[in-house]
């Protein structure tokens, strides 16, 4: 975050997309670091998770005690509502993933027209594929290659199925498991999908 310019204090709403570590571990630093004294956070954060994000963060609570209660900002821990949200210009609707019980991929539409999904972890499946429908960047898991699927999770020609049956204008992939180092993960998507695709890297930035 710092190297891009964004500090604990700058984001205003948090989405989460189910509750494994690595998806969630950045949840108690950032609220942890907002009470600090001499640069406290001062607006208020909303974070948002699927089925049972508020009772993970009460069992938090029970963990941390006081020092993940905000001193100085609201903080509002809540499920993101059947019917989705809207946040300031953006409309938010979730549908569950296949993953978690908990888990949810979320779609995010812009004032101006412009949208993108993404899916957190999952597997192959319909829900995905509606939040996906003609947006202009989907963004999927993808952490195994062809041959070694696991599953709840995604592979290369599984993406590409997917961008390709959402119609998605641009495809971006990440949550690579090392393994993926090993296969030209590229060259087995875009068998499937013939359309734009970008492998995600840290501090990678993208225009919608």
């Amino acid at each position: 975050m710092l190297e891009v310019g964004v500090t604990y204090r700058d984001p205003d709403l948090l989405l989460y997309t189910h509750i494994h570590p690595d998806h969630v571990s950045d949840l108690v630093p950032i609220i942890f670091a907002g009470n600090y004294p001499d640069q406290p956070r001062n607006k208020e954060l909303l974070c948002i998770g699927g089925p049972g994000f508020q009772s993970y963060f009460e069992k938090l609570k029970a963990l941390y005690g006081s020092w993940i209660e905000p001193q100085s900002y609201p903080l509002t821990i809540k499920e993101i509502p059947r019917k989705g949200l809207v946040f300031h210009d953006l409309r938010i609707r979730s549908k569950p993933m296949a993953h978690l019980p908990e888990s949810v991929g979320y779609r995010i539409e812009f004032k101006d027209g412009r949208s993108m999904a993404i899916s957190g972890d999952t597997d192959y499946c319909q829900n995905i594929i509606d939040l996906a429908f003609e947006v202009d960047i989907l963004v999927l898991e993808c952490s195994f290659p062809d041959g070694k699927k696991v599953e709840g999770h995604l592979t290369p020609s599984l993406a590409g199925r997917i961008a390709l049956e959402s119609q998605c204008k641009k495809l971006l992939l990440t949550h690579f498991y090392p393994i993926c180092d090993q296969s030209d993960i590229l060259g087995q998507c875009s068998q499937v999908y013939p359309g734009e695709i970008i492998l995600g890297e840290d501090l990678m930035r993208i225009a919608i």
